[in-house]
């Protein structure tokens, strides 16, 4: 029951994905490990978005780290458990629930025995910033004490990548870029090599933008079109000593968008309700996500089959049709 409600649940995420998305591109899908286990280690720049992905773009059946602090309320945990989400406790967490992760560590483990999967954003927190921080040794803790218990036990290290055009608005692009699997057998027992390869491994598959003078650089990327969630066109442009400048400076939309507000009034409310509310606005495409993955077809439903039963059929099949084209014209893109 619990395998073939995740598996439904799956199917829907994904499919409201790419509503979500004007387009969610996957390099390197051939280099995902088969019948082996596999410790998945990412950036992390986008809240919730980031392993939903990464779950309904790979056949692996992941579990998830996800920090402690949204386990609180006990029905929540129960349902975050459901979905193959664990745990992991940080030092703002208290300094008493740290041993908490020893539990971590050893569901992990038995998971990987099993030659299961889990995600791992390694970098200990999440920001919107384009660029990769240092890796904290969890994953690495992880992988040893898995082959402590079992030394010859096929697990190796996947690299991704996840590379946003535009974090926290809807209708932008997004990319998966898959690296080479690295085995933490070649560097046991030590830390500190393992955790340079896989930062290593992982720098090229993220879009990098340095954080000195980040801002004029983005803006630069952005007016010049490239293609922020491919790293090596990124990482080609701000190496060039004399970028071009654009021939016509990049527009963002701004009709289509007041457009497509207006004909989703009311999930657009519930967004400004909820927006003042949220601190952290690396949550704002999740939440934007989870208001339309509710929403979208309770509205949708409400055009299609609830205005003819009050007399507006004319209203209900335009509004409809006008509403599913701004939202295909809402594709901007860019930050």
């Amino acid at each position: 029951m619990k395998n073939l409600f995740n598996a439904l649940l799956r199917l829907i995420v994904k499919v409201a994905l790419h509503v979500y998305f004007s387009k969610i591109k996957v390099y390197g899908k051939e280099k995902i490990p088969k019948g082996k286990a596999v410790l998945i280690v990412s950036n992390h720049q986008n809240a919730l978005i980031d392993p939903i992905l990464i779950a309904t773009h790979t056949n692996l059946k992941p579990h998830f780290l996800t920090r402690a602090s949204v386990f609180k309320k006990s029905l929540v945990a129960k349902l975050l458990d459901f979905i193959r989400m664990i745990p992991i406790y940080r030092v703002r967490d208290g300094i008493n629930n740290m041993e908490k992760n020893n539990e971590t560590f050893d569901k992990s483990v038995n998971i990987l025995l099993e030659k299961g999967s889990i995600v791992i954003f390694a970098e200990g927190n999440h920001s919107n910033q384009r660029n990769l921080r240092p890796l904290k040794k969890g994953f690495a803790r992880i992988a040893y004490q898995t082959l402590e218990k079992d030394p010859d036990l096929d697990l190796v290290i996947l690299p991704v990548g996840i590379n946003y055009s535009n974090h926290r608005f809807s209708g932008s692009k997004v990319s998966l870029v898959f690296g080479i699997p690295i085995r933490p057998k070649d560097y046991f027992p030590l830390f500190e090599p393992l955790i340079s390869a896989t930062s290593k491994a992982l720098e090229p598959l993220v879009s990098t933008i340095p954080e000195s003078d980040y801002e004029n650089k983005l803006e630069s990327l952005i007016q010049n079109r490239i293609d922020l969630t491919h790293p090596e066109d990124v990482r080609k442009f701000l190496l060039s000593e004399n970028p071009k400048s654009p021939s016509k400076p990049y527009l963002r939309p701004y009709f289509s968008n007041k457009v497509m507000k207006v004909l989703h009034f009311p999930i657009y409310w519930i967004w400004l309700l909820i927006q003042p509310k949220i601190d952290d606005k690396v949550f704002f495409a999740t939440f934007k996500f989870v208001i339309g993955l509710v929403m979208i077809p309770v509205w949708y439903g409400f055009l299609i089959f609830g205005l003819p039963k009050m007399g507006l059929v004319e209203w209900s099949f335009s509004w409809a049709f006008l509403g599913v084209i701004y939202l295909l014209a809402n594709r901007n893109g860019q930050e």
